[in-house]
C-alpha cells in the first residue's frame, strides 16, 4: 500500500542572522507570502503572532548570547492548508514538554513571559516541537486558512 505523498501548491523558504531586528522581517514575509490565499485580516494578524513568538524563541532562547542562523519554511497546500517551519541550530531544548508549559522561560532575567509556545498553540490549529540538545530546534506551525472574501 503506497503513501500518498501531499505536494505543496507554492512554498518559500528563507534564512537569516538570529537578530532580533529579522523577527520583524520574519512577520512580513510570512504575511507577504499568505497575501495570495487572500487571508482574512485576524486570521493573518494570529499567524504573524505565531510566527513571531517561534522567531523569538529560535533567537533569544536556540542562540542564547550567540549568534547563528534562522530557517523560515512556508508551503502552501490544497485546501488552503498552511505549513511554517521555524529551525534554529543553537543548544536545544532539555525538555520540551516543561518548556511548553505557560509561564516557564529559562530567560527569566530578561522578562521573559514564558507564553510563546502558548500563544502559537492559541493561533495555530497544530504546533509540533522537535529539540535535541546541542543541536537546536524545529517549530512546525499548522492551520487552514479560511478564505478572506466575505458575503455582505
Amino acid at each position: 500500500m503506497s503513501r500518498q505523498v501531499r505536494r505543496p501548491i507554492n512554498e518559500m523558504k528563507l534564512t537569516f542572522p538570529a537578530y532580533s531586528e529579522n523577527e520583524r522581517f520574519a512577520r512580513i514575509a510570512v504575511s507577504g507570502f499568505l497575501s495570495q490565499l487572500d487571508p482574512c485580516i485576524d486570521e493573518l494578524s494570529d499567524i504573524k503572532t505565531a510566527v513571531s513568538e517561534g522567531v523569538t524563541n529560535a533567537i533569544v532562547h536556540g542562540y542564547r548570547n550567540t549568534t547563528g542562523t534562522v530557517l523560515l519554511q512556508v508551503k502552501i497546500f490544497p485546501e488552503r492548508r498552511i505549513y511554517i517551519k521555524i529551525q534554529d541550530k543553537g543548544c536545544g531544548i532539555e525538555n520540551v514538554e516543561q518548556a511548553m508549559q505557560p509561564l516557564f522561560t529559562t530567560a527569566p532575567e530578561e522578562d521573559r513571559a514564558g507564553l510563546g509556545f502558548a500563544i502559537m498553540e492559541t493561533f495555530m490549529e497544530k504546533v509540533r516541537v522537535k529539540s535535541t540538545r546541542g543541536k537546536g530546534t524545529t517549530v512546525i506551525l499548522e492551520r487552514t486558512v479560511s478564505s478572506g472574501k466575505r458575503e455582505l
